[in-house]
């Protein structure tokens, strides 16, 4: 046999040419799992500039909606301190004063006998037909759980059971002290609920997540139980009835919207005109009362503090616990002063008069308090300084002769007074006319300007723990946005809760997108439960569980279903475009401002600005401090190498839904603009709540509204509006169609689309 080359391979053939074979294979796929993993960064890239641009989004509609809101609160505090001016310096001999008087009629408080008589809930039958709950007193645990189906059932409580109920709550709120002292224990947890805002859906959905009040499920709710929502009323039947039931269990803090002067502007007080047409004057009487006694504030374990808004650098919590709060039925304007008569005396020496008439005159242009804080103190005299004929007579006779003018006015002021005091049923005592001030009416008046001061410093320990809020940076400050309270920072913070021995604050007040949210270095929890506050998917609602360890637990959710079928892009979109109208409204009823504004930047009249004067003039005139650059694409659909037609893009923005030929265009921006300011002085002019006003009263409406706005309107402008909105010509102005018949509407685009991200 010879040495050629075998025909059967050797042994370890099989196995190179199997290693060769994986070797290649291996090859082959790392090229397809190099590209996977490529596309999955870039996938993973893109979905993170996707959501980047989605939060950019959410937060430009979040500070629409919230500079918004804000604005209009500051609004609301003006026009009040505007008519806290009017009620010291009105004109003795006009139509306006007793209009401005009757304005104000509502809002003494009564005794409490008064009160009772007034709301009288016997009197009051209840029909055979009446197929809703039924109270009877005192309630029981099945009563207040009964009255939660029949809300859920859309049933109303009849008028006699709520003011029956309203009374009995009085009652128990007037034993409570201004701050509630209240023990955690091992064997149950408290439950602490923010904001509802006439949410009843919310309030369905805590119960139904963490059960009903009870001895064993303690509740604290912090206010803001009422406004902006449809169902504010069934929120505090709920909320009272609870409380009654299980007063050692159930806690509830008065909020800044526990207000009936702010109820006014933000839709309580026209829910409950709806829904009790006949008795609804008393139950509002009645809520006034009870609203001033709701308590302040509330401790947790002396280590937790529990209040609506916030602190200030002034806030004491000794005193607050001494203020009879009962005193502050409104936290927009002082109450009135008792030694007011002395001061108008006083002030009549400077008054302006002509011979044969006694007048006092006010000085036409009013400057409103700061912005960011209420007015604690009587507005600064603006009565024009006298400007007699001059005499030879020697300073003797000038002397006597002023005196005896002085004499004269100060008669006829006090004559009026007493008069005006009369009509709105003041009960106070006062001088009669051409008395002379005895000693002890002088100490008498000092006594009171003393006692004046004190309520001017217990409204502001009020007023800065309801309406303030926490900002990032030490310091307290004014609270411009809003209006009113203080911007406290965390060394505020700090300093409060050192000086009483705690640790943390728990506040509502503000709109969170979470329902909650920490600051201050977590020693300041906001906690708001009303979930889609703004519109449907804008923010979840909240309530946080404490149990004895003090360590908050949180419970998120959202009432409306159909928001967790939506994707975030779509929710999203939904809340910007509500922002947008909003906005859009906004800009439309500064119209005139605005072209002025753009004018200034088109110095060569060519009709065109450039989008960053554009953005400069929107902050300039409306004062928003929103990102005007980054919403440029929402708002501005057509601009030619970086240059805005700016006339036109008012047409682009809305149109006027219902438009009045015989109606000037700069009284119907008026109208656009001031439409809040209009609807809550029509709210309390209408005496009978029928929803109607005459032609005059809309005329000294108007004349109000203009001096307070410092703009000219006309008598015939004026005059021509209102026929223009008497619909059926019966010499009466309705209320809901002349909002209605103002109202901005979108103008349709056919090219409208996502914006590309």
């Amino acid at each position: 046999m010879g040495c050629g080359t075998s025909s059967t391979p050797p042994p370890h053939y099989h196995s190179i040419r199997k290693s060769k074979k994986a070797q290649s294979i291996n090859q082959g796929s790392i090229a397809p799992a190099g590209t996977a993993f490529k596309s999955a960064v870039l996938i993973q890239r893109w979905y993170r500039r996707y959501v980047a641009q989605l939060e950019v989004r959410r937060r430009c509609t979040w500070s629409i909606f919230q500079s918004i809101e804000y604005t209009g609160e500051q609004d609301q505090i003006k026009l009040y301190d505007f008519f806290n001016f009017l009620m010291d310096h009105f004109t003795p001999d006009s139509k306006e004063r007793n209009f401005i008087c009757r304005m104000f009629t509502e809002e003494e408080n009564l005794k409490d006998t008064e009160l009772e008589k007034y709301c009288d809930y016997e009197s009051i039958e209840v029909p055979e037909s009446y197929m809703g709950p039924k109270l009877t007193f005192p309630l029981k645990p099945s009563h207040a759980a009964a009255l939660v189906e029949s809300f859920k059932q859309k049933q109303q409580l009849h008028a006699r059971y709520v003011l029956h109920l309203l009374n009995e709550t009085r009652k128990h709120l007037k034993q409570l002290p201004n701050i509630k002292r209240i023990m955690t224990s091992y064997s149950k947890e408290i439950t602490i609920c923010g904001d509802l805002h006439g949410r009843l859906d919310d309030l369905f959905l805590i119960f139904y997540k963490n059960g009903l009040p009870s001895a064993e499920k303690p509740y604290i709710f912090n206010g803001d139980f009422v406004d902006r929502g449809k169902q504010s009323i069934e929120i505090l039947m709920i909320l009272f009835a609870f409380l009654l039931v299980y007063p050692k269990s159930v806690h509830l803090n008065r909020g800044n919207h526990e207000d009936y002067i702010v109820n006014l502007r933000y839709g309580f007080t026209k829910e409950v005109m709806k829904k009790y047409k006949v008795h609804g004057k008393k139950i509002l009487k009645m809520l006034q009362s009870v609203f001033s006694w709701l308590p302040l504030a509330a401790i947790i374990d002396q280590k937790i503090l529990i209040t609506h808004g916030g602190v200030s650098d002034s806030t004491d919590l000794e005193m607050l616990s001494k203020i009879k709060r009962h005193k502050f039925a409104s936290t927009l304007r002082p109450r009135k002063k008792k030694d007011k008569m002395s001061k108008i005396e006083e002030k009549t020496d400077q008054g302006k008069c002509t011979n044969g008439e006694n007048t006092l005159t006010v000085a036409s242009s009013w400057q409103p308090p700061r912005s960011g804080s209420f007015s604690y103190s009587s507005s600064p005299s603006l009565l024009p300084n006298y400007k007699g004929k001059r005499s030879a007579s020697s300073p003797t006779t000038m002397t006597t002769d002023r005196k005896e003018i002085s004499q004269r006015v100060k008669q006829a002021v006090d004559k009026e007074l007493v008069k005006c005091r009369r009509q709105v049923g003041f009960t106070e005592t006062i001088r009669e006319p051409g008395s002379p001030v005895s000693v002890s009416d002088s100490e008498s008046e000092s006594g009171e300007m003393q006692e004046y001061d004190m309520d001017n410093e217990d409204r502001k320990q009020i007023v800065d723990i309801l309406w303030s809020d926490p900002i990032a940076q030490d310091g307290c400050k004014s609270n411009t946005v809003r209006g009113g309270g203080c911007y406290f920072g965390p060394d505020i913070t700090e300093k409060i809760l050192r000086k009483h021995g705690l640790q943390m604050l728990i506040r509502s007040h503000e709109c969170k997108q979470e329902g909650y949210e920490f600051c201050h270095n977590g020693k300041v929890l906001t906690i708001f439960s009303a979930s889609n506050y703004y519109e449907v998917g804008s923010n979840k609602g909240a309530y946080v569980k404490l149990g004895h360890d003090l360590v908050p637990h949180f419970v998120q959710y959202q009432a409306n279903k159909t928001t967790n079928n939506l994707t975030m892009r779509q929710r999203v979109s939904t809340v910007e475009a509500s922002a947008l109208r909003a906005l859009r409204e906004k800009l439309f009823a500064h119209k005139s401002g605005l072209l002025n504004e753009f004018k200034r930047y088109d110095k060569n009249k060519t009709g065109y600005i450039t989008l960053n004067d554009w953005a400069t003039a929107l902050e300039s005139v409306l004062k928003l401090g929103l990102p005007w650059r980054m919403l440029r694409p929402q708002l501005v659909r057509n601009a030619t190498d970086g240059l805005l037609k700016y006339k036109e893009w008012f047409d682009e923005l809305s149109v006027c839904q219902t438009t009045r030929e015989n109606i000037q265009s700069s009284l119907l921006e008026a109208l656009y603009r001031n439409r809040s300011d209009l609807e809550t002085i029509f709210r309390i002019i209408d005496s009978d709540s029928s929803g109607l006003i005459s032609f005059e009263e809309f005329h000294h409406t108007w004349r109000l509204l203009s001096s307070h706005l410092k703009i000219e309107v006309s008598d015939d402008a004026i005059a021509n509006m209102a026929r223009s909105i008497d619909f059926n010509k019966d010499g009466n102005i309705d209320i809901n169609e002349f909002l209605e018949a103002f109202r901005l509407a979108d103008r349709p685009h056919t090219e409208d689309k996502e914006p590309d991200l």
